[in-house]
């Protein structure tokens, strides 16, 4: 009986085993079909955008119902490329915001305009037609001469003028009409007056650096015979320094009593009663750089006006690092005094009378400076700038 018994125990505890192992071996091969069944109902296609339209998209999301596919995350390319678009215009308004960049039209611009010498602006008034045709006569170029002279030499020149108190009134008009004739005008976005001369000059730098990308700016009024090629040999001379301020540099008394030609309402400023200004370049003509032009034209809105125009114009350079350049061949008298100089063999820039701010008697007797103390009528056309 033992024997049986142990016998029997032993073929039961073998059976055991062999029914362990067919069950392990089940499981295993259970889970490989279970996985690969699973991967074959389950795994995702790789993402391809669908081209079709909106109704293949839903055809094919009513299709996949079945399946459950809704539960599983997947790109859907419509959503994803509008919530794009949207983050990116948000990004965009936000930069453009904080950060105004300039067009594309203005870069090009500002890298393709022309480069010229200088830029000759001839201060005049709505009554100054006469003067203006002086000076067409004299040493100024007229019509297709004047257009050569601004592509050939850089040189452009044009009479600086604002508007009338009444817009569009008769003074206008008449400018007009004279812009039509002779195109040689500059017109302003100014009310003229001679209180606003100050605010005139202000204008005028930053219209002028706005138009025209030159080395030099030159204000020069209408009553004051100017000799252009040597004007333009001189400033040569100063090119390769960034700033500088050229005339004839002077420093006349502050004049505080009222009634009297240049009072200076705000005479207290300089100090002391019978106090002289600061030095600075008399107003009939003078010449800036580029680096100056354009330091007044970004701070016109708060830049002081005096009441001399060219004791405001050297105010505005007071404490900046500026090269100050006397020239007293910008600041001649008439004849005899220029008539000398020039045969002498040293031809003036410009010629005036101090005692009138100009040539006295301008209309009459400019014709008569041009012809004793200009230079050769060839003289701007081979000079070398």
């Amino acid at each position: 009986m033992s024997m049986k018994s142990k016998g029997g125990a032993v073929e039961l505890s073998a059976r055991n085993v062999l029914h362990r192992k067919w069950a392990l071996l089940l499981c295993v091969a259970s889970f490989c079909a279970g996985m690969f069944f699973t991967n074959r109902i389950w795994s995702m296609p790789e993402y391809v955008e669908f081209p079709g339209t909106t109704s293949e998209i839903e055809r094919i999301k009513l299709n996949s119902d079945g399946c459950n596919l809704n539960t599983v995350a997947r790109p859907n390319s419509n959503y994803s490329k509008v919530e794009v678009s949207n983050t990116q215009n948000v990004v965009n308004n936000d930069v453009n915001n904080d950060v105004k960049r300039p067009r594309k039209s203005e870069t090009d611009e500002s890298s393709t305009r022309k480069k010229y010498f200088m830029v000759i602006g001839i201060n005049t008034a709505f009554s100054s037609r006469k003067r203006r045709d002086s000076v067409r006569t004299t040493w100024m170029p007229r019509a297709n001469e004047r257009q050569k002279l601004e592509e050939e030499k850089g040189i452009i020149i044009r009479f600086v003028i604002g508007h009338s108190s009444t817009s569009g009134g008769i003074l206008d008009k008449a400018i007009e009409a004279e812009e039509r004739l002779h195109a040689d005008f500059l017109r302003l976005n100014h009310v003229e007056g001679y209180l606003e001369l100050s605010a005139k000059t202000k204008t005028y730098f930053s219209t002028a650096v706005a138009l025209w990308d030159a080395e030099f700016y030159i204000k020069v009024d209408d009553d004051v015979h100017v000799n252009l090629a040597t004007l333009a040999l001189t400033l040569s001379m100063h090119r390769m320094k960034p700033r500088v301020y050229v005339g004839c540099m002077k420093s006349g008394p502050v004049l505080a009593q009222k009634g009297v030609k240049y009072h200076e309402p705000e005479y207290w400023k300089f100090g002391e009663v019978g106090n002289k200004y600061f030095r600075h370049a008399t107003g009939q003509l003078y010449a800036i750089s580029q680096d100056l032009a354009t330091y007044i034209s970004i701070n016109q809105d708060v830049l002081h006006r005096y009441a001399n125009e060219d004791v405001s114009l050297g105010s505005w350079f007071i404490g900046l690092d500026v090269e100050h350049v006397d020239d007293r061949r910008m600041c001649c008298g008439t004849p005899p005094d220029c008539e000398w100089k020039a045969q002498a063999g040293n031809i003036c820039v410009a010629s005036f009378d101090w005692k009138c701010s100009g040539i006295c008697r301008s209309v009459e007797r400019m014709k008569e400076v041009h012809l004793r103390c200009g230079e050769d009528e060839n003289a701007l056309w081979s000079a070398t700038l």
